[in-house]
């Protein structure tokens, strides 16, 4: 699906019009409700750094990125609109939005450390063929959950402390590390 897709099916969520499972539960439907806010914020405040339109303008192949998400999840809140507005800014990437928890379960291809952790980020070249994966969280966040896990804070508090964690980044590190993982592939298209 696209961006705008992807945006509608939050609506259908909220609106009542999507009830199949999980968002039949009135959990899920809070967590889409807060994710909505803050991905709707991310939209508004986002600023992509000079250094990643500078990367952007470099992707001299075409690329197809395939984001696998699902709305309820809290870090595709903070993370799915900067990857969508890195994806517009070249004219050399096209986005797809992939669901999780639907056919055709893409997630199973790419799982992290066995698990279906998402959002997951698959750049592709024209053949089909991966060029590189990122994802669930920037590296620095990951640090964070793990050591988070070693707590005994509560889930709430713990979901506190990532929230904390992506306000302070800003988007920074989404940024910094897929730029990087484009200017590595440059350098072997250039090779």
């Amino acid at each position: 699906m696209k961006w705008n897709d992807y945006l509608a099916a939050f609506e259908a969520i909220l609106d009542g019009t999507n009830r199949t499972a999980p968002y039949n539960d009135e959990a899920y439907l809070e967590y889409v409700k807060l994710n909505n806010s803050r991905q709707n914020r991310w939209i508004k405040k986002m600023e992509l750094s000079e250094e990643t339109m500078i990367a952007l303008k470099n992707v001299k192949i075409q690329q197809k990125w395939t984001l696998i998400t699902e709305p309820w999840c809290g870090d595709a809140a903070h993370i799915s609109a900067f990857i969508n507005a890195m994806a517009e800014a070249s004219e050399n990437i096209e986005i797809d939005i992939q669901l999780r928890d639907s056919e055709p379960y893409l997630i199973e291809d790419y799982l992290t450390n066995g698990g279906k952790a998402i959002p997951k980020l698959v750049v592709q070249d024209t053949h089909g063929n991966d060029l590189f994966t990122w994802g669930p969280r920037p590296k620095e966040c990951q640090n964070l959950m793990l050591s988070l896990k070693e707590t005994d804070l509560s889930a709430q508090e713990k979901k506190a402390e990532l929230q904390k964690w992506y306000n302070k980044d800003k988007g920074v590190s989404i940024q910094q590390e897929i730029t990087a993982l484009l200017k590595e592939l440059e350098k072997l298209v250039m090779a």
